[in-house]
């Protein structure tokens, strides 16, 4: 199996961590973000020459959507068909990881995301949709638009789905073991 394109970056590397992004995203041909930071999930979209984040569409919410700042992140991908870049905090040093489409078998994995409906109030906007999940209020403003939610209150569904290669290696006996994930696509059913 092809071993992924691991390198450790500094932190003077990600002093302006939108622009380090953009310019990965570009070289590695990257369309979606989806970042953990202490406030929350953010999730973003790489156009040609930027990032636009959430947080930068849904400007005028009363409860503010988490912003990208190396100060809260905790971990971020930026991911496409081509692959996936992990961004990642171990200890004082931030490091990162390319995985391409390596050889061999994979299981393909279409996980459920929350969003049971879109959130009325608020228009789709740049191609981001304002989501949120059941009565809990939970929510999220994915880079996706058009979602087919039901109109049924009854019949809730979760149509948002997080794609996912999981890599298998097999060891000299021949057992199989997952060596590797990475996200690939955002889709709806």
């Amino acid at each position: 199996m092809n071993q992924p394109d691991c390198k450790i970056a500094s932190i003077k590397d990600l002093e302006n961590l939108p622009q380090w992004l953009v310019a990965k995203a570009k070289h590695y041909k990257l369309k979606y973000l989806l970042a953990h930071a202490e406030d929350g999930v953010i999730w973003g979209r790489f156009d040609e020459e930027s990032l636009i984040t959430a947080d930068q569409v849904f400007t005028d919410l009363s409860q503010k959507l988490p912003t990208l700042r190396l100060s809260t992140l905790q971990r971020c991908r930026a991911f496409s068909q081509a692959g996936e870049l992990l961004l990642w905090k171990s200890r004082s040093d931030w490091k990162y990881c390319f995985t391409g489409n390596l050889d061999g078998d994979y299981i393909s994995e279409k996980q459920m995301l929350w969003g049971t409906q879109k959130v009325e109030e608020v228009e789709e906007k740049d191609g981001f949709t304002l989501v949120k999940d059941g009565s809990e209020g939970l929510r999220h403003a994915v880079p996706c638009v058009d979602i087919p939610f039901s109109n049924d209150r009854k019949k809730l569904k979760r149509p948002l789905r997080l794609e996912v290669h999981h890599y298998i290696d097999y060891d000299e006996d021949g057992l199989a073991r997952i060596n590797r994930s990475r996200l690939v696509d955002l889709t709806t059913v």
